[in-house]
């Protein structure tokens, strides 16, 4: 267990191009049967982690998502992904105003499977929209020859961190409060 970053193991710098993370928005209200439910993914993902296969260790893991970089990924009209598109960064993340999301992690646990796979929560400062709050993210590591892939998910509640709910069709078509975070991370290994 690794509770304060060190500068202990090994540092993977993710691969942005090979990583994904997504968030999934849910529709309620009267119309939410014939709207989508949002996908919104960042195609700008940064960051680095300490990962130690001998201890176990997982340490010094930071990312970063400018929030300009997020983008509708559901199969709808040109006019509708740009007006989404729109809500969200002008309405909703502000991103002229917060230019990026953050995580920087304070504790993490990490367990090894029979199947060579490790188990981790990690702990951390979550800072998205101007507020930053105590964040969990949960999941699973594999290590590959000189390559980490960390995947899983978390939800968030969007009010907690100051954000707007968004209503369309006078109301009648919302966003709930709870997102799902999901996040699956290509990371090799730095020199």
């Amino acid at each position: 267990m690794a509770d304060a970053p060190t500068a202990q193991g090994e540092r993977y710098a993710i691969d942005g191009r090979g990583s994904r993370l997504t968030v999934r928005a849910y529709a309620s209200g009267l119309l939410s049967a014939v709207g989508h439910d949002p996908v919104i993914a960042a195609r700008d993902v940064q960051g680095e982690l300490r990962f130690s296969q001998e201890t176990g260790d997982a340490e010094a893991f930071r990312l970063k998502v400018p929030t300009a970089s997020l983008a509708v990924q559901n199969d709808v009209s040109d006019k509708d992904r740009r007006e989404i598109e729109r809500v969200m960064k002008e309405e909703v993340l502000e991103t002229a105003k917060f230019p990026e999301i953050a995580f920087e992690a304070t504790q993490a646990r990490v367990q090894q499977m029979p199947d060579g796979r490790y188990r981790v929560d990690v702990d951390g400062q979550l800072s998205l929209h101007g507020v930053t709050r105590r964040q969990r993210l949960s999941g699973q590591v594999f290590l590959i020859g000189d390559t980490l892939r960390a995947q899983g998910e978390t939800p968030l509640r969007q009010t907690d961190f100051g954000i707007k709910l968004v209503s369309v069709a006078g109301g009648t078509l919302k966003i709930k409060d709870e997102v799902t975070l999901a996040f699956d991370l290509l990371a090799r290994k730095a020199p």
